[in-house]
């Protein structure tokens, strides 16, 4: 990639910020309007996880496979048929006749958002290459999921309110349309200098895992044991033939030689578990605000403000303080505000008091919007160039699997709790153990991020990144 002048950066960063606004912004927007949904298209609760997860999985199985094809074939290529897709998917969501075929597009919108983030953030860390310029551009990227969740809530409202739910598929396409036109002018084709051969076998198997092990907890409280447990089985089967045949392959779909720096590791797991409280804390959030308490969609996305602007706030003083001070210090606060959110919920049983509720929004809003910044500073530093966009696939990859989890486990606890009763008399008791996930969850990344981050840790992410360009200079030399 040539040397771009301050100004053209800059333009590069606001266009890559664009196609992340619009991805979750989807999933902000959507979260308001599942009521909506489940009346019009009587949708029952795993219906409604599926609208969300059914995106979620196929973003998370596709991330690796489109962050390795953008590095063999050009990141710019790549970016924009992601754009064209997620329009296109976008557009038929909005015209979509029953629940099922809103999945199926829902899916086609995924495939072509799995071409869009990770390959935003490969496009960023190769046009900003001081460390320092790389974790401000990071943070500002974090600040924009931000600002998605600051405006979803209350657009996604607005337009329920006003419309319907289907206008809110409308918003992405003049978003998608400009960004398409932007990159085709400023954004320059970037490659990685050696390309990676496709993975079809670690794909299906990746692919297997994720959907399998999905569908089994979605429908477990409605079809059984006996239905669900061929598909845990299934996960569990290419679980372990990923982890046998990936370290066989010289360009495998997943490189567990990552995994060797604690770092990198740390923030995978980190991930997970912070996407995951996302993801379960907006699904029980919408349908308490909206099916208990009675709100209409936007006084329910007015209610979401306590947690998103924090989000928007926080998230820029995270990627300074990754710039400057590295990742500890916002992990630590990352952690200990999630936890003591989700607390706050299982034991005090915040929903039945507005300063409670409140404060619990708030304390989620700042633990979010410390965690991005980390998480893909970590995932991307310490790793050669050439693997830039295989490394940020597998950050995002971990972000959508986390919320897929989420959405699955809090969804499934919740059904379980309410079963035949109504949500006003029944929901917030069912909904105390999905709290108690939702605080592990925060705990998970408050003692992380104080093991991953410290100087032993940073060791293994050099010695990692030694292996790594040694391997790739031996490769090198042996193809030429």
């Amino acid at each position: 990639m040539p040397d771009l002048s301050h100004r053209r950066r800059m333009l590069v960063l606001a266009i890559c910020c664009m196609s992340l606004l619009i991805v979750s912004l989807d999933n902000t927007v959507l979260n308001v309007a599942l009521p909506a949904l489940q009346r019009d298209l009587h949708a029952q609760t795993s219906g409604l996880q599926w609208t969300i997860d059914a995106y979620t999985l196929v973003l998370a199985s596709l991330l690796m496979l489109a962050g390795s094809t953008a590095d063999r074939l050009g990141r710019k290529k790549v970016f924009m048929a992601g754009l064209v897709v997620f329009s296109i998917g976008s557009l038929l969501c909005s015209l979509a006749p029953s629940l099922e075929l809103l999945v199926v597009f829902r899916m086609v919108q995924a495939v072509g958002g799995s071409m869009l983030n990770p390959v935003a953030m490969s496009i960023i860390t190769n046009t900003f290459t001081d460390r320092r310029e790389r974790a401000r551009a990071i943070g500002v990227w974090g600040a924009v999921v931000g600002i998605s969740m600051a405006a979803g809530p209350l657009v996604g409202g607005l337009l329920v309110q006003s419309v319907s739910w289907r206008s809110i598929f409308w918003i992405n396409l003049p978003v998608g349309l400009a960004a398409l036109l932007l990159t085709l002018r400023f954004v320059p084709e970037s490659r990685a200098p050696k390309a990676r051969r496709p993975d079809p076998v670690g794909q299906v198997l990746v692919i297997a895992l994720f959907g399998s092990l999905t569908y089994a907890i979605i429908e477990a409280p409605d079809a059984g044991l006996a239905t669900t447990l061929p598909f845990a089985a299934l996960a569990l089967a290419a679980l372990l033939a990923l982890l046998r045949y990936e370290p066989r392959r010289a360009e495998p779909l997943i490189d567990l030689h990552f995994f060797r720096s604690a770092p990198f590791s740390g923030a995978t797991v980190i991930a997970v578990s912070a996407f995951a409280a996302l993801g379960g804390f907006l699904f029980m959030s919408t349908l308490y605000l909206q099916n208990v308490r009675g709100l209409d969609a936007l006084h329910a996305g007015l209610w979401m403000l306590p947690m998103a602007a924090p989000t928007f706030l926080c998230a820029p003083l995270s990627g300074r303080l990754v710039g400057t001070r590295g990742p500890r210090v916002p992990l630590f606060v990352a952690g200990a505000a999630m936890t003591a959110s989700g607390v706050l919920f299982a034991v005090f049983e915040a929903e039945t008091s507005n300063l409670t509720l409140f404060l619990g929004y708030v304390l989620f809003g700042i633990g979010f919007g410390f965690v991005n910044a980390p998480i893909t500073n970590t995932a991307v530093s310490g790793m050669p160039r050439a693997q830039a966009g295989v490394a940020a696939a597998v950050a995002s990859t971990s972000r959508q699997l986390g919320q897929t989890l989420g959405v699955a486990v809090v969804g499934a606890v919740l059904a379980s709790g309410i079963g035949a009763s109504s949500y006003r008399d029944s929901f917030v008791s069912a909904a105390r153990p999905g709290w108690w996930i939702l605080t592990a969850c925060g705990l998970a990344v408050l003692v992380l991020g104080l093991l991953t981050s410290g100087r032993w840790a940073r060791r293994t992410a050099e010695r990692t990144a030694e292996r790594l360009q040694a391997a790739e200079i031996r490769e090198v030399v042996g193809a030429s």
